[in-house]
């Protein structure tokens, strides 16, 4: 009973079933196949969701900068007729006045030397005026009749007539996520989609300067 006791011992450890002798060459072997599996399925996972971020950076700052054109092209509406240096006093109102314009616009941009000959539909010279800013009046009638109760003493609307106002449509210049740069394709309204340089007319539209191809299938420059 013994020698059989002995003998199944041996076999057992001969098979790599025993404790004592610890992991065989075949089980460490298995086991690294199954981590680098595991590793080589998780890097492209990890590298599609740092895409989506930048992705989704890319829209938030095509969405901001594309909001900040249309905010400056309504305050466009009434301002600056040709030949003219800015639009105080036109036709004994006060800038846009009299122009139909968006109830979004509460100002009206008061200079016009920003705006080159060429530059009809008044959209922004270049994305540098959004960030810098862009002297303003206040929308609507110039109303200056009366002088209240006290001689000498001036309506709500002439109060600091004289101070130039000045309003930013754009914090700071926004960065390209997927180019790390601010080198963003522009476009002007007198140009297709598919144009090529920018005319420097004006910024109608603006696209990511990267030709790489989104998680869509898309390019970056097409967004």
């Amino acid at each position: 009973m013994r020698k059989r006791a002995v003998r199944f011992k041996k076999l057992y450890r001969i098979g790599g079933f025993s404790s004592d002798s610890g992991y065989t060459l075949l089980e460490l072997v298995i086991t690294l196949i199954v981590l680098a599996i595991l590793i080589m399925g998780t890097i492209p996972l990890a590298q599609n969701a740092v895409r989506r971020q930048k992705e989704s950076r890319l829209r938030d700052e095509l969405r901001d900068i594309r909001n900040a054109i249309d905010d400056f092209k309504r305050d466009t509406l009434g301002a600056c007729p040709q030949g003219s240096v800015n639009t105080s006093g036109i036709g004994g109102q006060q800038a846009g006045g009299n122009v139909p314009a968006d109830p979004r616009s509460r100002v009206v941009i008061d200079d016009c030397t920003i705006f080159d000959t060429e530059n009809f539909d008044r959209y922004p010279p270049s994305l540098d005026v959004l960030v810098k800013g862009v002297r303003i009046r206040e929308r609507g009638m110039n109303m200056t009749t009366g002088s209240g109760l006290k001689e000498g003493s001036k309506q709500a609307t002439e109060i600091d007539e004289n101070k130039e106002v000045y309003k930013v449509y754009l914090r700071e210049m926004p960065v390209d996520p997927m180019t790390g740069k601010s080198d963003w394709r522009l476009r002007s309204s007198y140009q297709t989609a598919d144009a090529g340089e920018w005319d420097s007319v004006n910024v109608f539209d603006v696209r990511s300067n990267s030709d790489e191809e989104g998680l869509n299938g898309e390019q970056y420059s097409t967004w």
